[in-house]
């Protein structure tokens, strides 16, 4: 497919290509072939995967047909803004090319997965807004909460998440996702479909909700200094907390790795936080499908674990004290380490 005018994704840093996941794969794409992507600038991207999720490797570059988004997607896996490493501008154009097909067909086998976002295919509201408290180590009971967006309508969740913060007693907001005028925008919507917002507001207005507006390109130094400065509001703070993107999976999942081993916690207990989303997202645990328990695992947990202790393939991860590189990330975003010993103590008393 020629001349395809891009966008920039501003949550993400990705390249959104104008044209339907339909139109692009009823051109003969299918999600594990091998793509060319060239742009009209000169850049290019050669032999990529195309999925229809983010099965890359941090950093790593593919082509994604997101269930729902508008748009076919070029992205820097977790890394930075493929946008502007490629020196992109307002009336570039791509062109797409199949190099090989099916090469990739087994990891998009083995990632294939989606959820509804119908409130009665869930046990429960905790499960269908991923709402639960951070674990492990010292870490209090309820002092931290996690959450998809309380104010993001999108997956039909915020209602949920806007309830459970506040049976849950959050008294601090860490937003990851959003700018203020994104949240004004969300806010007003939720007002007109009837939700009570006016506790959310009440913290917003106190100073106690942190709009971070990150992508999700945690290896980045922006993302670092972005992410620790929210941290140090929060150390500046009384909880519970609560930290949020959209879903609650991907910005919020390094986030609550970095505040659970801060605390002190495994290998294996972070693990157990991190994958109960994709239990409450997709019913997946190592007893129902531990080849996808496993593949998951392996390439997003581990890659953010191997990221942050700056370990080699083949590590024992779980033999890792992991309380030392996170502080080590946050010290690299600018967070002092009084900063970071009063969040602890918040977080364990």
């Amino acid at each position: 497919i020629e001349n395809l005018p891009v966008m920039q994704d501003t949550n993400f840093g990705s390249v959104c290509l104008d044209v339907s996941i339909d139109d692009f794969n009823g051109s003969g794409f299918s999600y594990g072939d091998s793509v060319d992507v060239a742009f009209s600038n000169g850049f290019e991207l050669r032999d990529i995967p195309y999925y229809n999720g983010y099965y890359a490797n941090v950093g790593a570059p593919l082509l994604a047909g997101y269930p729902g988004s508008p748009y076919i997607k070029a992205a820097l896996n977790y890394g930075d803004s493929l946008w502007t490493m490629a020196e992109l501008s307002e009336g570039d154009t791509a062109t797409v090319a199949l190099k090989e097909m099916g090469i990739y067909r087994a990891v998009q086998e083995a990632f294939d997965i989606s959820y509804t976002n119908e409130r009665a295919d869930y046990a429960s509201d905790e499960q269908f807004a991923n709402f639960r408290a951070l674990a492990g180590g010292r870490m209090r009971p309820d002092a931290c909460y996690r959450s998809a967006s309380p104010v993001d309508n999108e997956y039909n969740r915020a209602r949920y998440a806007e309830a459970l913060m506040r049976q849950a007693g959050v008294r601090f907001i860490l937003d990851l996702s959003d700018n203020p005028d994104e949240v004004d925008a969300f806010i007003a919507e939720d007002i007109e479909q009837g939700m009570d917002m006016s506790y959310f507001l009440r913290l917003r207005g106190e100073g106690r909700v942190v709009m971070l507006d990150l992508t999700a390109g945690f290896p980045s130094d922006s993302f670092a200094r972005r992410l620790a400065g929210g941290f140090a509001e929060m150390a500046a703070h009384d909880g519970p907390y609560l930290i949020h993107c959209i879903e609650g999976k991907d910005r919020t999942g390094f986030a609550a790795v970095l505040l659970e081993a801060l605390c002190g916690a495994t290998y294996d207990e972070i693990l157990a936080d991190y994958m109960e989303t994709y239990d409450n997202y997709y019913g997946i645990t190592w007893e129902s499908d531990p080849g996808r328990f496993t593949a998951i695992t392996a390439l997003n947990l581990d890659g953010m674990m191997r990221f942050l202790a700056d370990a080699d393939d083949g590590t024992d991860l779980a033999a890792i004290d992991y309380a030392d590189p996170a502080r080590a990330y946050l010290n690299r975003g600018g967070m002092s380490d009084a900063q970071i010993d009063a969040l602890v103590e918040r977080l364990c008393g």
